[in-house]
């Protein structure tokens, strides 16, 4: 193990140096290494409460407070979602986060853990104690085979959670806009970001234009730019992860005769 982390120390000097040299750093940000492989498998587990809500094998609420709509159900998501108690849902900063979730204190428990997407809030959920409100395909997912519906009727479980790096398997970054958007305002949900997967900042910029204009969370995975005057499109986006402090563009993401409640697919992503 001393011998790995050593290693990793020296490779990142030497992305670091090369830096320097050649002018070109890629988006590299030391801070990636906060979510190494090293430290996913040193993973830290931390105690919570669990239940479960909506169909005994579907994906909670139909699409739940982060505004994702009915991915929830649908490939990468495949109803492996959770709602979250406040200190976990953060006003919607952590939507999209990834955790992993096990049970091992009741005889239906598998012990195994699976992984679990931030895509709700659990409005109900004690404000200062850490409570994930699963769905019950998810719930079901910690049980032994065939014992699902029994864990599901245990009521509330002690469950154990760990944060780790979102997977999503080749996808790349889409963006939803908002049935609201118009020439003058823009509002997009944000999905399948890889790594972190929650943002810090997104950022837009406007083709005739060299400068990026903040954007704001709106509600859950939305983000917003009020422009207050026409917007020219192609639009680029512009994401800060935010643990890592990555960032990526999307460059001309949004096309010319963009339409609101449309999906525009990037060709970028985390972890790449």
């Amino acid at each position: 193990m001393a011998a790995l982390i050593k290693y990793s120390l020296v490779l990142a000097l030497m992305v670091v140096m090369s830096c320097y040299k050649f002018e070109v750093c890629l988006g590299f940000n030391p801070k990636q290494l906060n979510m190494s492989a090293l430290n996913r498998r040193s993973a830290h587990w931390s105690t919570a409460g669990a239940t479960w809500y909506g169909s005994p094998d579907g994906a909670g609420s139909d699409g739940g407070s982060c505004g994702y709509g009915k991915l929830v159900s649908q490939s990468p998501f495949s109803s492996m979602i959770t709602a979250t108690s406040p200190s976990l849902y953060k006003s919607g900063k952590e939507c999209g986060a990834c955790y992993l979730v096990k049970c091992t204190k009741n005889k239906y428990c598998s012990g195994k853990a699976v992984r679990v997407v931030i895509t709700d809030s659990c409005p109900g959920c004690v404000a200062g104690s850490a409570h994930f409100d699963l769905s019950g395909t998810s719930f079901g997912a910690m049980a032994l085979p065939g014992q699902q519906d029994k864990l599901r009727n245990t009521g509330v479980l002690q469950i154990r959670y760990s944060r780790v790096a979102c997977d999503y398997s080749g996808k790349r970054i889409a963006f939803h806009v908002d049935q609201g958007s118009n020439s003058n305002y823009f509002a997009s949900v944000v999905e399948f970001e890889e790594g972190d997967g929650d943002l810090a900042a997104v950022e837009l910029r406007e083709a005739s234009s060299k400068t990026w204009r903040a954007m704001q969370q709106s509600w859950g995975a939305v983000w917003k730019l009020d422009a207050g005057s026409q917007l020219h499109p192609p639009l680029s986006l512009r994401l800060t992860s935010k643990y890592s402090g990555q960032t990526l563009v999307a460059k001309n993401v949004i096309p010319d005769g963009w339409k609101p409640g449309a999906t525009y697919r990037s060709l970028v992503n985390y972890n790449e």
